[in-house]
């Protein structure tokens, strides 16, 4: 195991059973049996091992180094043939790409329909509403057992119900896409309480494609309706995407990929912006005694943070929390993209959700999207020192941070 992990290990004693050994013969199968049994037992074995395992792992085992030049020359004629599968593969994704915009066009008419029923400006006719659940199966199979009289009593409540239903008459479908988001989990951790009253508005989520011939990307826009919050018809998000091998990299090249992305600009009616919170801190001079009470704006959690991401810098050299937040964002905007807004209804209703949970996770890795002020893990230090009336902000040294978001 090496001199460095020899102290480490503890001596096994074993005592031999059955017949003698000469002192020139060799143990028996049961006893090196039970020594290694007892030694793969010793978690400081087994801790020195999977050290020496980690320290392998992406060693290369000396035989393409050790290859004759003539063998490495030819390698090198399989690398640049990879190198052209992957531009070629680059152009077929191009290709993907023009079919998708070719039948976005197509969809788009579903998705218009689906927006008229959902805020209520078009009726669906019987005929579109004709649709016929398991559950509804079920209920006409125990329908049918049943007796006269238990029939027409039953039609009399359910007609009853009925005409409540038509005496509410709410427009359009309450919610729709509000309900989708506190559905889906990686969306409800986004929405806030103070969120949802402008939720409540939103009306339609498209997205649009980049047009052939034009850098990859996509833009997700969220549709509103009238509200007391901003004066936007409209909330854009663009994904800038990668659609050929980087030079640097050729081969980890595996399909286009986000790369960037880009917000809008909110224009808030006045006192009305919920991304951002007034704090009110007192402080007490050291020398005079006298306090004084001082406020500084800082970020506040909210879905409408999604607008304003963090830009990539050009140099591509990004802090471990910024690229946590770009990594959830990505993530995100591509499940609007290929989930949500393709299966609205499901997700809904929840039967997308019993799909999505079909698939076993292999792992959980936590994510923040919402940055908040204080820390990188999203849990506010200012809480704390807001209602400490000794707080002094010059014993941390840290400047108050501003909104960048109008």
């Amino acid at each position: 195991m090496g001199d460095k992990n020899e102290d480490s290990v503890e001596e096994v004693e074993v005592e031999e059973s059955g017949g003698k050994q000469g002192s020139g013969d060799a143990p028996g199968k049961s006893a090196v049996g039970d020594i290694s049994s007892q030694v793969m037992q010793n978690p400081q074995v087994l801790a020195a091992l999977q050290e020496r395992l980690d320290g392998l792992v992406g060693k290369s085992t000396g035989y393409i180094e050790n290859l004759p030049k003539v063998v490495k020359r030819r390698v090198k004629a399989l690398k640049n043939l990879q190198v052209k599968y992957a531009k070629t593969e680059a152009k077929f994704y191009e290709e993907v790409h023009e079919l998708e915009c070719k039948y976005a066009a197509l969809y788009q008419s579903l998705y218009e329909k689906r927006k008229d029923v959902v805020i209520g400006a078009i009726e669906p006719t019987d005929s579109d509403c004709e649709w016929q659940s398991s559950d509804e199966e079920e209920d006409d199979e125990e329908n049918e057992l049943l007796a006269d009289e238990m029939k027409k009593k039953a039609s009399l409540e359910e007609k009853e119900k009925v005409d409540e239903k038509e005496e509410e008459n709410p427009n359009g479908i309450p919610e729709f896409w509000l309900t989708i988001f506190k559905n889906v989990d990686m969306l409800s951790e986004m929405v806030q309480e103070h969120d949802e009253p402008i939720l409540k508005c939103l009306e339609n989520i498209h997205v649009k494609f980049s047009e052939p011939g034009q850098p990859m990307g996509f833009t997700l826009e969220f549709h509103f309706a009238a509200n007391d919050y901003f004066t936007n018809k409209v909330l854009t998000k663009y994904y800038s995407m990668r659609s050929e091998p980087d030079e640097s990299d050729p081969f980890s090249f595996e399909g286009p990929e986000i790369v960037s992305c880009t917000g809008c600009t909110i224009d808030w009616k006045k006192g009305k912006n919920i991304t951002v919170k007034v704090i009110k801190k007192k402080q007490k001079h050291k020398g005079r005694g006298t306090t004084r009470t001082v406020t500084k704006t800082v970020q506040n959690d909210s879905f409408f943070n999604f607008f304003n991401p963090p830009q990539v810098p050009e140099d591509g050299e990004m802090d471990e929390e910024t690229e946590v937040v770009l990594a959830a964002d990505f993530e995100i905007g591509h499940f609007f993209r290929e989930r949500v807004i393709p299966k609205a209804v499901l997700y809904f209703t929840g039967e997308a959700i019993e799909d999505d949970d079909e698939y076993e996770e292999e792992g959980e890795e936590e994510v923040i999207l919402n940055r908040k002020s204080g820390d990188a893990d999203g849990e506010e230090g200012d809480d704390d020192d807001d209602n400490d009336p000794e707080y002094d902000p010059s014993k941390d040294g840290q400047k108050p941070s501003e909104c960048k978001q109008q």
